[in-house]
């Protein structure tokens, strides 16, 4: 964004942008790293590639998740970069 594009509406609604892809996320986030794991002994019911899911989640899952996590909120945090001409060039 320009010194000429820059409205204080304009940055208002690219930071509310920006706070929502983040509580998103943080919400996510919470989800594999707490919720999950309250409920180890329900999910060790269900097998997932021969193992209870509740020891998959803890162990593989969970980092598989916030890997993937990573990926994505750089990229949709790059949009909303491009959106409102504030992108790096790469």
């Amino acid at each position: 964004m320009s010194s000429q594009d820059y409205t204080p509406e304009r940055a208002e609604r690219y930071w509310e942008k920006t706070k929502a892809l983040m509580w998103l996320h943080l919400a996510i986030w919470f989800i594999f790293s707490f919720a999950i794991h309250f409920f180890v002994s329900p999910l060790n019911t269900i097998t997932f590639i021969g193992f209870p899911l509740g020891f998959y989640m803890a162990a593989q899952g969970s980092l598989i998740v916030f890997v993937v996590q990573i990926f994505l909120f750089a990229y949709q945090q790059n949009k909303v970069d491009e959106e409102f001409g504030i992108a790096e060039d790469a």
